[in-house]
């Protein structure tokens, strides 16, 4: 991840992270799951976080009954210790509430709400937001990724990791192409 920041003319070590959860359902396998009201779908929660290039920064996965706001202490109590310079975290409007804030306050990070324009219809692309979309769409485009069919929640994040390192040998071995940079 170092190589990949440093080549596009940034720190070493991300001071900014961009999150957001992908609900998936599940299969027999068994495992933590549950009813995710906005999706409508039983399944479980990837809450995943990115630097502003889309690199995965860390991921935590779990039922789906949990909320987004609720799973980020999970998230941050991880991401934390190893980007010890990360200062500021984006989200979407689902964050807007005090466990995301109690959540972000111990880790010394400063919570973004990304709200959308005033006044728009339909799809926008909202700045620094559309990161993490991209990344989870990338996801999407990993087959083992499409549902979660892991009995253990360890291997899910394992999975999601692979894919991300996949993600990051990719632009390693092919540093000419053209990168997808915001509209």
């Amino acid at each position: 991840m170092v190589m990949l920041r440093e080549g596009s003319g940034r720190e070493a070590s991300p001071t900014a992270a961009v999150v957001d959860t992908q609900s998936v359902k599940t299969t027999e396998a068994g495992g933590p799951r549950g009813w995710d009201a906005a999706k409508r779908l039983k399944g479980r929660k990837r809450h995943v976080a990115v630097d502003v290039d889309g690199l995965l920064l860390g991921v935590v996965v779990h039922a789906a009954n949990i909320q987004d706001a609720d799973g980020l202490g999970d998230l941050l109590r991880r991401v934390k210790p190893l980007y010890a310079w990360l200062r500021v975290v984006f989200a979407d409007s689902v964050y807007n509430r005090l466990a995301a804030l109690l959540a972000c306050f111990p880790a010394g990070l400063a919570l973004i709400i990304v709200r959308r324009p005033a006044g728009t219809t339909g799809f926008v692309v909202q700045p620094r937001r559309w990161v993490v979309e991209r990344t989870l769409g990338w996801f999407g485009r990993w087959r083992r990724l499409s549902r979660d069919y892991e009995g253990l929640l360890e291997v899910s994040e394992a999975m999601v990791t692979l894919a991300a390192i996949r993600l990051m040998l990719q632009r390693l071995a092919h540093p000419n192409r053209r990168q997808l940079r915001a509209p």
